[in-house]
This record gives structure tokens, C-alpha cells and sequence, in this order.
């Protein structure tokens, strides 16, 4: 059987809890990004960026995270604010793959966005191929402006989700996967 196949029938997304160190080291990331811009992009509009967090710059944007969170709720409980403060340490490294979806004449947005997520599951993938473990996820701070703005994007970006990548501390679990046969069908045109 084909080995690309056989890997991408068996790839697994490893939980950002289960991932240690080793990360990816620089050169091996650059690697990784460069294969995560090599998708689908009509146009080649590059409607999507990537801000990497790594080192005490995970520490940072969390704490950063954690006094959003605290404003959020001034009674936060202390598990929940440590959690927000040590968000970005649960692996070496985590990209946050940015949308930047603008408005243009013939490619629409939509497209833009999709474009976004193929960057993201190719980080995924790379990584795994890589053997690393990762994971893509997006949470609360994806979405709250103010989380948006510590991360250092603009009004207009979005972020389309933090891939978070390590060394797996075990073996995935595998989960129930759809039945083909519910969510595939053929049209015929008769």
C-alpha cells in the first residue's frame, strides 16, 4: 500500500495535554510552515498568516489570556485562571494560524476562509508526518477581540486556530469515526 495512505489512514490528532517536549526546533518549524502555505489558495490572495508561540512567549500570552479572563470574572477560580495562564505551555510550540479573508472582486470570502483551515490541517499533518504530535484547536481566546488584539492581529483577521505541537507522552486513543455509508452519496442526475 501506498505509505502517504497508509500514514494519513492512521494520522491522529494527539490532545495538546499529552504533548511534551521535544517541539520542533527552528528549522524544523520553518519546514512545517512552509508546508502548511502550500494549500489551495485561489488567487494567491495568502489569506492567512501564522504568529508562532514558543519559548516564554507562551507564558506571556497567557498571562495575557488569564487578565482577560479576569476581567471577564472578577471571582475567576484559581484553577481556572492558572489553566488560562499556562493555556500556551501545554505544548513547545503553538502556531496560531491567522485568516485574513479581505473582500475581492472574484475569489470570495468564503473560499479565503476554507483556504485558512487547509493551512491548518496541513500544519497538523506535516507535523504528525514529522513525528511530532499536534493538535488544532480554537477556544475562547479565538474569538474574543481583546485576545485577538494581545496576539497582535488586526481588526479584520481571525483566527482560524492554534495548532499546538510536541512529543506525544503516549499513544492516541482512536475514536468512532462517521459510517460512510450516512454522509456519502451519489448524484446521478436522474
Amino acid at each position: 500500500m501506498n505509505t502517504t495512505l497508509a500514514f494519513l489512514e492512521r494520522r491522529r490528532s494527539i490532545l495538546a495535554k499529552d504533548l511534551g517536549m521535544p517541539g520542533p526546533g527552528d528549522e524544523q518549524l520553518g519546514r512545517l510552515l512552509t508546508i502548511a502555505a502550500r494549500v489551495p489558495d485561489h488567487g494567491r490572495l495568502v489569506p492567512w498568516r501564522f504568529v508562532v508561540l514558543a519559548g516564554d512567549a507562551r507564558r506571556r500570552a497567557g498571562a495575557r489570556m488569564a487578565a482577560i479572563a479576569r476581567e471577564d470574572d472578577r471571582a475567576i477560580a484559581a484553577g481556572r485562571l492558572e489553566f488560562e495562564r499556562t493555556r500556551f505551555e501545554r505544548a513547545p510550540v503553538v502556531v496560531c494560524v491567522v485568516s485574513r479573508a479581505v473582500p475581492h472582486p472574484k475569489i470570495p470570502e468564503w473560499e479565503q476562509l476554507l483556504s485558512a483551515g487547509a493551512a491548518c490541517q496541513m500544519l497538523v499533518t506535516a507535523a504528525s508526518a514529522m513525528g511530532f504530535g499536534a493538535q488544532w484547536l480554537t477556544e475562547w481566546c479565538a474569538y474574543d477581540g481583546r485576545a485577538r488584539s494581545e496576539l497582535g492581529l488586526d481588526e479584520h483577521e481571525r483566527i482560524a486556530g492554534f495548532v499546538y505541537i510536541g512529543t506525544a507522552r503516549g499513544a492516541p486513543s482512536e475514536r468512532e469515526r462517521p459510517v460512510m455509508s450516512n454522509i456519502v452519496t451519489h448524484w446521478t442526475g436522474a
